[in-house]
């Protein structure tokens, strides 16, 4: 390996594209199955949590960001429609990190902003070479 290419190149060609795969799996998958699937069945907890902080149509929302985030995981994960289920992740995480855990210290919000930032990566940059909609989009 090239040292100075390490340090300087800003094209990491497979390694890089391994890196992203590895982020897109872990965070795909942990948001789905750490934070997404403990939201199921929809508890009257979470509909009062929504409500409160002045979502319409509560029952609705508390769907959406658990679908976000169980559903929009899977997807990040497997690299599908990875960038619309980004955006939707992303603002999910926005909405818990500023509304939900607005009010406590940022060591308790951190988790919910660096999983947005994660999500904004992917929405802006795809799934990468080693996802299924690069697979698909090369056919297109």
């Amino acid at each position: 390996m090239n040292f100075k290419r390490f340090l300087f190149a800003t094209d990491s060609g497979n390694a890089g594209q391994v890196g992203i795969l590895l982020l897109r799996l872990f965070a795909g998958l942990v948001m789905a199955f750490v934070h997404g699937l403990g939201k199921f069945p929809i508890s009257e907890q979470l509909v009062q949590g929504v409500a409160s902080i002045g979502f319409p149509m509560p029952v609705l929302f508390a769907h959406a960001a658990a679908l976000s985030e169980l559903v929009g995981g899977v997807l990040l994960a497997i690299g599908l429609f990875t960038r619309p289920a980004a955006i939707f992740m992303a603002f999910t995480m926005f909405i818990a990190g500023v509304f939900v855990h607005g009010a406590d210290p940022f060591n308790v919000k951190e988790l919910a902003f660096l999983y947005m930032f994660v999500c904004i990566f992917f929405a802006c940059y795809g799934g990468g070479r080693f996802s299924i909609d690069n697979k698909m989009g090369s056919k297109v």
